[in-house]
């Protein structure tokens, strides 16, 4: 679940929409339906996800959507959101987080590897680039690597 939402920047509400049929491994893309803004968009499926997700599905055998309760029922937001909470007080894990920091995180880690803010955007599934921009945290690291005009000039 925590693969999925950091490897696609996904929205809790798009995690518990997805279908087993959303999921197209032959041409590596997941198919997010009706997400925010009623509109449809696709995310890339990586290959270690797709093992994660092979495995998965072997041992919970979910029917319509990829993650289902014991009764087979799509899982609400709110049920996610505790699944998360639990797994972090198991783990002990104390650092505030949710589902929603792992999409920052998404957005952050493919800005500092050189991935466009407007293909960002689009993956987000933002409709504005001012939306986007407030998902992308410039490390200290990534400033630290830009070089100076004044650098360049010569003097």
């Amino acid at each position: 679940m925590l693969c999925l939402a950091y490897s696609g920047g996904l929205r809790v509400s798009e995690l518990v929409n997805i279908k087993i049929s959303d999921i197209d491994s032959k041409r590596m893309v997941i198919t997010l339906r009706q997400a925010k803004g009623k509109k449809d968009r696709q995310v890339m499926l990586s290959e270690k996800l797709l093992e994660i997700l092979r495995v998965y599905f072997k041992e919970y055998k979910p029917s319509t959507f990829l993650f289902e309760g014991q009764s087979k029922e799509q899982y609400s937001k709110r049920s996610i959101e505790e699944i998360i909470k639990n797994a972090k007080k198991k783990t002990g894990i104390k650092k505030k987080g949710s589902i929603h920091a792992l999409r920052h995180s998404f957005a952050t880690h493919l800005l500092e590897g050189g991935t466009d803010l407007i293909t960002i955007k689009e993956l987000l599934g933002h409709a504005s680039l001012k939306t986007t921009a407030i998902y992308t945290h410039v490390s200290t690291k990534q400033i630290s690597k830009v070089q100076s005009p004044l650098d360049k000039i010569g003097l």
